[in-house]
């Protein structure tokens, strides 16, 4: 058959041998961009070298997809007036905390001086002295106290999700949102395009109709395909009337309040904030807005930045990270606080896929006499990630970690509590993915209080949780161990 074809089409073969060598040199070029012209880490050149060699023209696709970066850009701007005015406030801190008498109500603030100063340097994460908080752990009080809280707003709301859906849940805060456009409010909605996926803007004809802005971070420009897939916004931010600002890990969904059987009870952590520290999540929603939408820019206003009404004591800095920037500042911050740690640190995430530096640092933090317990959920929402998040936990094992899966749902919270004395709660799970290629925000929270708080949720997770052991790992089948293998292999890229 084949001695036919070339018998009519001599020029088949040379074609095949052109597109062939084509691919080969595709692969190259990608190659030595990986390797020379990026800065990557070098367990993600050799993982992408690695997809291009054995998967030459799907490599291509998936490199196009998911392995562009965004090379530092500065897609976040503020006008220069709001610029001086930051750098202002954060000069100004970094004098105070360089001084001799830096004494202040808080004595955790004192102690962690050279943390604030580093998020304060970095990340122009300014200091707030006078907040209060709330803790949900539960969907369903989450989702009502900012339903309430929306229905007695009186100047704005903006509200940003990286997944917002079109469900019971989601139609139930979008009325609430479109009972205030008919009393006049200004409201508008950031959500992440491909967190969102299949969320359509017929969604929100009402919404917009009634005066409501509503605005798609990193939009596909393409059906099915969106060049900018591997850099999300993966905040979740809040904020209404400058007064209240909510930060953490639930997103707008059913399943969020554990109406989905696939997962089970959700159990997030999700933080309600009144105080000065409004202003730094108002802020971050502005400059994320701002890089999205050229009709609707929003500007400094003063009623945007309200004078805080909060008597609370909490000092909260509010740090952001993300691809554009050359510091991986949310990382930093828990590598600082697991440094710091004397007696305990208790981590809760759903995703444990770092990289070697913060292995060895929690590892030297548990050889050295520190408690440490890490608390991961029992059951996937990707496998990859799942299995190369087992890897990791067993390998902490024999440094002396206490590991727990969480067996009652779902654990997506993101938790970091230190000597009962400092804490961070936000969206950045402790992967690559977080620390290096998405948006992120978290609340790093100096506290006693908040963190013995925060502790006793821990504590109480045990009680639906089981303890991996070096006995119960090693009893793993070779399919398991297989997965592992896979999954490690991939994890510098998931």
């Amino acid at each position: 058959m084949f001695e036919f074809w070339y018998q009519f089409f001599p020029w088949t073969n040379l074609i095949i041998n052109i597109v062939l060598i084509s691919a080969f040199i595709l692969n190259l070029i990608f190659a030595f961009t990986i390797i020379f012209m990026e800065r990557r880490l070098a367990g993600a050149i050799w993982a992408w070298i690695l997809v291009l060699v054995f998967l030459p023209i799907i490599g291509f696709i998936l490199y196009l997809l998911f392995g562009r970066q965004i090379q530092r850009q500065h897609i976040f701007k503020l006008d220069k007036k709001d610029q001086v005015g930051l750098q202002m406030i954060v000069n100004e801190q970094l004098k105070e905390l360089n001084h001799s008498d830096f004494t202040l109500k808080n004595p955790n603030l004192s102690k962690f001086k050279d943390m604030i100063q580093m998020l304060l340097y970095n990340n122009g994460a300014f200091l707030t002295k006078n907040n209060d908080l709330s803790i949900f752990t539960d969907g369903e009080a989450k989702f009502e106290s900012l339903l309430n809280d929306i229905k007695s707003a009186k100047s704005y709301i903006h509200i940003q999700y990286y997944i917002f859906r079109n469900d019971q849940l989601g139609k139930r805060i979008l009325k609430a949102l479109e009972d205030k456009l008919e009393e006049g409010l200004e409201v508008k909605m950031l959500y992440d395009d491909m967190g969102s996926r299949g969320l359509s803007l017929k969604a929100f004809k009402s919404f917009r109709e009634k005066g409501g802005a509503v605005e798609a971070f990193f939009p596909s420009r393409l059906p099915l395909i969106n060049l900018r897939m591997n850099n999300r916004n993966h905040r979740k931010i809040v904020v209404i009337d400058g007064k209240i600002g909510y930060v953490g890990g639930f997103n707008v969904g059913d399943e969020y309040l554990g109406l989905k059987k696939k997962f089970g009870y959700w159990r997030d952590t999700h933080l309600r904030i009144t105080g000065d520290a409004v202003n730094a999540l108002q802020l971050r929603f502005m400059l994320d807005w701002n890089s999205q939408s050229s009709r609707d820019t929003l500007k400094y206003n003063v009623k945007y930045f309200p004078e805080a009404i909060s008597k609370g004591h909490i000092g909260i800095q509010i740090a952001s990270s993300g691809p554009d920037e050359f510091w991986e500042q949310i990382k930093y911050g828990y590598l600082k606080m697991i440094s710091a740690a004397k007696e305990s640190i208790y981590i809760q995430t759903p995703y444990f896929i770092p990289d070697q530096a913060f292995l060895d640092a929690v590892k030297i933090a548990a050889l050295g006499g520190v408690d440490v317990n890490i608390m991961i959920p029992n059951k996937p929402d990707h496998p990859f990630v799942y299995w190369a998040t087992y890897n990791n936990v067993a390998s902490l094992i024999e440094a002396g970690v206490n590991i727990y899966h969480y067996d009652n749902g779902f654990l997506h919270a993101k938790t970091v509590i230190i000597d009962d004395e400092v804490a961070s709660v936000g969206t950045t799970n402790m992967d690559h993915r977080s620390f290096t290629l998405n948006f992120e925000i978290n609340a790093f929270i100096y506290n006693a209080q908040v963190a013995k708080q925060l502790r006793a949720n821990f504590e109480n997770d045990l009680k639906v949780s089981y303890q991996l052991t070096q006995a119960i790992y090693e009893q793993r089948s070779l399919w398991i161990k297989f997965k592992e293998g896979i999954s490690q292999l991939l994890s510098p890229i998931l």
